[in-house]
């Protein structure tokens, strides 16, 4: 079966990408493009149809109609396809598959519409030679297209005999990979061939298997997409030509070895996962291009641009997680705030391409897209996001329901205060103005202010970034509740004239001993999160919601030189709570980081955390369990452990309640397990009155080191916790 002249034929795509493939296979010598859903008609000698499989980024199939004919049934298509010259199209000692689509009231089914359709083809040959082919689904060596619609029935030859977006460099990808054809088209909609005819650069700060480099770097070094499959269908078809295929391929490989000659841009990734950096730089071999891609280990907290040489300008691509099948949507809504800050800090006078399926994740990044171009991601509905990073700003809200921001009191008239409240405001202020030198000095942004100085107003005054925070203590029973009330009314006249804030940027909440589950149960449902600096670390504190906020201050110091401790060890968080600490141990250059909760609501929050400050579950593993019972099955050894557990604990999901005096040793004991020979173990409690186990000291070097995790807001106090550093005895 020669073909001579024109044909017509048929290019699928996903959805969204119509436009662009009609428009890259006029460019290839195509005539007569013609969208359609999910595909292109176009006209051309069968050299353009082997140019299209060979150098088109954004086909899935090549196919090449063989006859049309009409017909609704079984019957009909049985006997259409008998009527087809087979054995001008292949041998009856080759194998062969049919892809069946479409259907009628006759044909309900494509797997039946399949099988008759090999019936035909298998009968035909029997008929007049006694030989049948076989069937192949896996490597056939010809592969068919039937569809059925209104118009009737149309065979097909599948050119390529396989999805042509599968080039052959990669074998693995990550947990949801990005297909090839649909990464050159974000690469296409954000002009990055353009771009690096202007000598721009191209990084991903979430390469994953390296799929947008690769599209990316082939496009630049003028690499057929095609050259480096195994086989084409059509190479075992009777109306193959070899002569005219084969002067394409050499035509192509003499263009790759001149444009990976040419200079070529600046093309990096990076991803938080080594495994998947593992993977990516497996593919970059199989593609050849090992000094053209670079792909390294860096968590998004740690991006920044190049600067081994000027970059003034370049193509920032990613495709974030967007909660389909990968991470939590809230917590990635922080992730996406975080990849846009990074991107307008590291990369200004840059374009950035942002792929996501969540139109709501995407306007999370806080900046203003000036283009969107929809597209398809198998069935999920996505689209490209364009940003000029160059006449762009941050908007000041950020991610998350109801996000809380500081606010500064208004100048109005002050009310009249009584002599208590006067005297608790004046206490208020000289506070502060000890702490001010130190709060400057060490860029503190958190702290408590006020303590229970003086017994008759009896509550703690935290300020986080701005606002405040008010927990009364539980009123002993002598206490008149009258007395109490007044004087709490007083607290609440003095705070905002005191501290120069809002009445509405100040929380009151009532300290009490917590049993069960109420430290985790919700006081209200605003939803608002406030973020926090802490040395490296952004953290998020809820004011309103629950009876904690998120972030113990006390522990303030602890957590910054378990920061300075992290770098290169694997660090083990036990009742790890919102993750703060872990927080710090991963930004501090932890390896690797375990933290250990029996709360899904604080592992939620910890989740959160970690985006926050563009860090990931790939070397941050968050587990839900019985610290206890997760201990005694552990097989992982730890460089540093924070272990840090209430006072005490009923909760249900339990089997005994926990009472850290009573239980600490054998916890301790527990933990130092699976401490590696030379680790640190920190040991710290909330308990009053708590003290060590002598056998505890007798078996392990404990040396208390409580006055050294007291910054100056929490040595009036020095009882507010005990901490312990822990190491296997020489």
């Amino acid at each position: 079966m020669k073909l001579a002249g024109n044909q017509q034929w048929f290019a699928t795509c996903p959805k969204g990408m119509e436009g662009l493939l009609a428009a890259e296979l006029s460019a290839l010598g195509a005539q007569q493009a013609r969208k359609t859903v999910a595909g292109v008609y176009f006209e051309g000698a069968l050299v353009t149809g082997y140019r299209a499989c060979l150098w088109s980024r954004l086909a899935n199939r090549i196919l090449l109609p063989l006859t049309r004919f009409p017909g609704q049934d079984a019957d009909a298509l049985y006997q259409g396809l008998l009527q087809v010259d087979w054995g001008a199209i292949m041998r009856p000692e080759q194998t062969f598959s049919i892809d069946f689509s479409g259907e009628s009231t006759a044909i309900r089914n494509t797997q039946f519409g399949a099988q008759r359709s090999k019936d035909a083809i298998v009968d035909w040959f029997q008929q007049r030679s006694g030989r049948r082919p076989s069937v192949e689904r896996r490597d056939p060596d010809l592969r068919f297209n039937v569809r059925l619609s209104r118009q009737g029935i149309m065979l097909a030859l599948d050119m390529a005999g396989g999805s042509l977006h599968q080039r052959g460099y990669r074998l693995q990808a990550g947990a949801a990979p990005l297909k090839e054809n649909l990464a050159a088209a974000i690469l296409l909609r954000a002009d990055w061939p353009g771009m690096a005819a202007r000598g721009g650069a191209l990084i991903d700060p979430m390469c994953g298997a390296g799929t947008l480099l690769l599209e990316g770097a082939m496009m630049a070094a003028d690499i057929a997409p095609g050259l480096q499959r195994r086989h084409y269908g059509f190479e075992r078809w009777q109306g193959h030509n070899a002569a005219q295929w084969q002067a394409l391929v050499s035509d192509a490989r003499g263009r790759a070895e001149r444009g990976l000659r040419a200079t070529l841009p600046e093309i990096r990734g990076y991803d938080a996962d080594p495994q998947v950096v593992r993977r990516a730089q497996e593919n970059i071999a199989r593609a050849g291009l090992e000094t053209v891609v670079r792909v390294s280990c860096k968590p998004l907290s740690e991006l920044k641009k190049p600067t081994h040489k000027p970059l003034p300008h370049g193509l920032l691509v990613c495709n974030p997680p967007y909660g389909e099948r990968l991470g939590d949507k809230a917590s990635l809504q922080y992730l996406y705030r975080q990849l846009g800050e990074t991107m307008l800090r590291e990369f200004a006078g840059w374009q950035a391409a942002v792929f996501t399926a969540d139109s709501e994740l995407g306007r999370a990044t806080g900046l203003r897209s000036h283009k969107q171009y929809k597209l398809w991601n198998g069935a999920l509905a996505s689209a490209v996001l364009l940003f000029d990073l160059d006449n762009n700003r941050l908007s000041e809200q950020h991610p998350g329901p109801a996000a809380a921001t500081a606010t500064a009191a208004e100048p109005a008239s002050e009310p009249r205060l009584s002599p208590g409240a006067e005297m608790f405001g004046n206490r208020l202020r000289k506070n502060r103005r000890r702490l001010a030198s130190w709060i400057k000095r060490e860029g503190i942004d958190c702290y408590r202010v006020y303590d229970a100085d003086m017994p008759e107003y009896a509550v703690a005054v935290d300020i986080y970034a701005g606002q405040v925070h008010v927990a009364e203590y539980q009123a002993p029973r002598e206490v008149d509740p009258e007395a109490a009330a007044q004087r709490l009314a007083e607290v609440r006249a003095a705070l905002p004239q005191a501290l120069a804030v809002a009445p509405d940027a100040v929380v009151y909440k009532t300290r009490q001993r917590q049993r069960g589950d109420q430290q985790y149960r919700k006081q209200a449902d605003s939803g608002e999160m406030l973020t926090v600096q802490e040395g490296q670390a952004r953290l998020l504190v809820n004011l309103r919601d629950y009876l904690d906020t998120g972030l113990f201050l006390d522990h303030r110091p602890l957590r910054l030189r378990l920061a300075r401790e992290a770098k290169g060890k694997d660090f083990l968080n036990l009742f790890c709570y919102t993750g703060s600490a872990t927080v710090h141990a991963a930004l501090g250059g932890a390896r690797s980081t375990t933290s250990v909760d029996l709360s899904n609501t604080y592992l939620g929050w910890l989740r959160k955390n970690l985006a926050h400050n563009g860090l990931d579950e790939s070397r941050n593993r968050v587990l839900r369990a019985d610290c206890m019972e997760w201990l005694g099955n552990c097989e992982q050894q730890f460089d540093l452990v924070l272990l840090d557990p209430p006072s005490f604990s009923n909760s249900k999901k339990l089997n005994d309640s926990f009472d850290v005096q009573r239980d600490h040793a054998a916890l301790l004991n527990a933990a130092m397990a699976v401490l590696r020979p030379g680790g640190v173990l920190y040991f710290s409690n909330n308990r009053r009155g708590f003290r060590l186990d002598p056998s505890v000291q007798e078996t392990w070097e404990c040396v208390d080191i409580s006055r050294e995790t007291l910054d100056p807001d929490f040595q009036r106090n020095p009882r507010v916790h005990s901490c312990w550093r822990c190491t296997a005895r020489a």
